[in-house]
């Protein structure tokens, strides 16, 4: 017989996610509304507000009826890791639509943009309060290293929806660019899914040298990425395009070079922290 926690929606993190539903839902609501956009950073918005929605709902109803504790994985790297991750992801939504597709003084737009700044503070806000509470988490997630396995899969995600296949299509070194940051991405992916669903005692070897090795191939691939790139990606280009308006082949191309840099510079520090771990803490 399922029981009902009334509780877990009094308490500061449950009512913040009462929030995030709320704010999520108009925001997603708001740009429903004005009519669909053939583009794939409209796409990602709208999927950012449905997806934290829905995500957000279902901890409150799982924790309200008490069914988080039947559910086959660690809860508090899962929750810490999705709080981490709606973060990044609302506040790339709160960027990338007014940025490109608030024109003039429509009020929808403008509403949207603001009630998803909002509902990026209280995901935030969510973070702090979980990593305030370091007696009830715990786990591989809840860590530096757990985070920034978070953010190089969000800044892969960022990429993706940058990329356009008349981007690399027939161009070898392009097409190794998008292998790197699929294979890192797909890497990156299942590391957070075993820590998640509590795999990584099934490891016949140490999965904390297993991550360094994972950690030192990829600086190593994405350093190829860093400078191959921009070198095909822009043959040709000496200058932004004249023609080249609000949001076009050329800002994607600059898009994908800069969070390029950014994922190269995220994968060094968790190198180095993994480095440290395995060679440093353990050896003391």
């Amino acid at each position: 017989m399922v029981s009902l926690d009334v509780r877990t929606l009094m308490v500061p993190v449950g009512i913040v996610r009462m929030l995030e539903v709320v704010l999520s839902c108009i925001s997603f609501s708001l740009v429903a509304s004005e009519g669909h956009v053939n583009s794939s950073y409209w796409a990602w918005c709208m999927f950012t507000w449905c997806f934290c929605c829905f995500m957000t709902l279902l901890i409150l109803v799982l924790e309200f009826t008490r069914l988080n504790g039947k559910v086959p994985i660690s809860w508090d790297d899962f929750t810490t890791a999705f709080a981490m991750l709606a973060t990044l992801m609302v506040l790339a939504a709160s960027v990338i639509y007014p940025t490109f597709y608030i024109n003039g003084s429509r009020p929808k737009p403008i509403a949207a943009t603001t009630m998803s700044c909002l509902c990026f503070i209280a995901y935030a806000v969510e973070v702090a309060l979980a990593r305030a509470q370091p007696g009830e988490i715990s786990g591989f997630l809840s860590t530096v290293p757990g985070l920034l396995k978070v953010l190089e899969a969000f800044v892969a995600c960022i990429i993706f929806i940058s990329l356009d296949d008349s981007i690399y299509n027939g161009f070898g070194g392009l097409q190794w660019c998008v292998a790197v940051y699929s294979l890192c991405f797909i890497f990156a992916l299942v590391i957070i899914l075993f820590t998640i669903c509590r795999l990584i005692s099934l490891f016949p070897f140490s999965f904390d040298k297993v991550l360094t090795c994972y950690n030192i191939l990829a600086v190593m691939m994405y350093m190829t990425a860093v400078v191959v790139w921009p070198l095909y990606a822009f043959k040709g280009y000496h200058k932004r395009p004249s023609n080249c308006e609000r949001m076009c082949d050329w800002d994607m191309r600059l898009v994908v070079s800069f969070m390029t840099c950014i994922n190269l510079i995220v994968y060094i520090l968790d190198t180095v922290y993994s480095v440290r771990l395995v060679f440093f803490t353990h050896s003391s």
